[in-house]
C-alpha cells in the first residue's frame, strides 16, 4: 500500500513507563485520504487475528475527518524485558531495542537503546525467507515505476514517558510539553540511536511521604504526652485516695 505514488501512512509509537517499571506501549497507523481512495477496501481486510493472538488490543480502523482511516495498537508490559520483546515485535524501522532497569543504592535508573531506521528502504521489510519465497522483493516493480521512497511514503515517530529525572547527557530525544521524550526516524537510510536514561530517587514519586511523616511524628508526640499526663493524673489521683483522713467510726450510744 505505502507503494502506491501520493499516498502517507504515519506512525506513531508511545511508550509509558511507570515507576514500578510496567507500563503500555500503543501504536497509532494512520493513512491519508489518498491511500484510502487508493485502496477502498483497506478497513475490511486489513489483518489482525496474529496481532490479537500476540495480546495487542485493536482499536479501529476508525474514519479521520479527513477521509483516512486510523488502527491503534496497545499493549501493557510488566517488566523490562517484556517491554523489550514488545519494542522488537515492531519491526524495522525498529531494530534492537531495548529497554533495563538497575537499582542502585535507593536509586533506579531506566535506560532506552536501539536503532531507528531503514538501512535498505522499503527492501528493510522483506527478511530472507519472504524475498526467497516470493523471488524478488514484494512489490519491487510498482516501488520503481511509482518512484515511491520511503522519506515520501512514511512518517514513524516514537515517544516515551519515563519516570524520574532525565539525564540530559545519555539522551536525545526532544522533551516535549508534556514532559514526554520524542524522537523521529529517519527515512532516508541513515541510523539513528535510540538513547534515553533517568534516574528515579527514593523521594520523586512520593512527595507527600515527608509531609505525612511529619504529621504522624506530630500526633505522635502529642499521643505520648497525653498518655504520660493521663497516667501521672491517675497515680496522682490514686495519691490522694491512699492519704486521703479517713472518718473515725463513733462510739455506740447507750442500749434503750
Amino acid at each position: 500500500m505505502i507503494a502506491l505514488a501520493g499516498c502517507r501512512l504515519d506512525v506513531a509509537v508511545d511508550m509509558v513507563v511507570e515507576p514500578d517499571g510496567t507500563g503500555t506501549i500503543s501504536v497509532v497507523a494512520t493513512a491519508d485520504p489518498e491511500l484510502v481512495a487508493a485502496v477502498p477496501t483497506i478497513a475490511d481486510e486489513l489483518a489482525t487475528d496474529d496481532i490479537v493472538a500476540a495480546g495487542w488490543v485493536v482499536t479501529g480502523p476508525t474514519a479521520t475527518p479527513d477521509g483516512g482511516l486510523t488502527v491503534t495498537l496497545t499493549h501493557n508490559f510488566f517488566s523490562d524485558a517484556e517491554a523489550t520483546n514488545l519494542l522488537n515485535s515492531l519491526g524495522p524501522p525498529f531494530n534492537q531495542m531495548s529497554m533495563t532497569r538497575n537499582t542502585s543504592g535507593e536509586d533506579t535508573t531506566t535506560r532506552l537503546s536501539g536503532l531507528l531506521g531503514l538501512s535498505n528502504g522499503f527492501e528493510s521489510f522483506a527478511d530472507d525467507d519472504l524475498i526467497a519465497a516470493v523471488g524478488s522483493v514484494p512489490f519491487a516493480d510498482q516501488i520503481a515505476a511509482n518512484g515511491a521512497t520511503p522519506e515520501s511514503s512514511l512518517g514513524v515517530v516514537i515517544r516515551t514517558t519515563l519516570p524520574g529525572e532525565i539525564d540530559e547527557t545519555e539522551t536525545n530525544g526532544t522533551e516535549l510539553d508534556d514532559g514526554r521524550l520524542e524522537w523521529t526516524v529517519p527515512m532516508d537510510g541513515t541510523i539513528l540511536d535510540w538513547r534515553a536514561l533517568s534516574t528515579q530517587s527514593p523521594g520523586d514519586d512520593r512527595w507527600w511521604a515527608r509531609p505525612l511523616s511529619v504529621v504522624a511524628l506530630v500526633a505522635l508526640v502529642a499521643w505520648v504526652a497525653f498518655m504520660v499526663l493521663f497516667i501521672g493524673y491517675v497515680a496522682w489521683a490514686r495519691w490522694q485516695r491512699s492519704h486521703r483522713p479517713r472518718p473515725r467510726p463513733r462510739p455506740p450510744g447507750p442500749a434503750r
